[in-house]
């Protein structure tokens, strides 16, 4: 199921089919650039070790999949979306678990 396109977005594809973009190749130091920031974004020089919940994982597996990655890519991605500032919560396709309930006895 598609998504509405907004005004900006059917203004894009208006322009695209009639073939009013043209692709342009970024000048050498801005390539230079994105390719520094691409790398930085990118390394991994440093290992963590987390203990999770076995449904907890099970989830992030599945979303994971849903993604097409690997799951451990998948968790550095989050974190890195987190710690940039990035991060935008989209629900899953996949029927979620039930909340489970913290701090009361019953």
């Amino acid at each position: 199921m598609m998504k509405k396109l907004d005004t900006y977005e059917e203004d894009i594809l208006t322009a695209f089919e009639k073939g009013e973009l043209k692709s342009i190749s970024p000048s050498k130091e801005n390539l230079a650039k994105f390719k520094a920031a691409a790398s930085a974004t990118f390394t991994k020089d440093k290992r963590i070790n987390i203990r999770l919940s076995s449904p907890d994982l099970m989830d992030i597996q599945a979303r994971a999949l849903e993604e097409g990655i690997p799951y451990q890519t998948f968790i550095a991605s989050v974190l890195h979306k987190y710690a940039s500032g990035r991060l935008i919560e989209k629900p899953s396709s996949l029927i979620s678990r039930p909340k489970r309930r913290t701090g009361q006895h019953g």
